[in-house]
């Protein structure tokens, strides 16, 4: 099964909380209430380099894909 790039998410136990999954490498769940990322990926230390230097465009990318999708619902 394919998936898209991102995924939106709730959960009435978080009632407050927007979940936006990241689904490609290196895949991660960002609540956009706090901005808290989970990561779903075991990092090696060459791995964490790299991974600071795209963290800050991935979660931009996980905002703009988040303001797309709400945009479509208010059209």
């Amino acid at each position: 099964m394919e998936f898209p790039k991102f995924l939106l998410g709730d959960n009435t136990d978080y009632p407050t909380a927007i979940f936006v999954v990241h689904t490609e490498y290196p895949r991660f769940i960002i609540n956009l209430e706090d901005d808290e990322v989970e990561w779903l990926e075991d990092f090696t230390k060459e791995d964490e380099k790299e991974l600071e230097s795209e963290a800050e465009s991935l979660i931009d990318a996980a905002n703009a894909f988040y303001d797309r999708e709400v945009s479509r619902y208010e059209d």
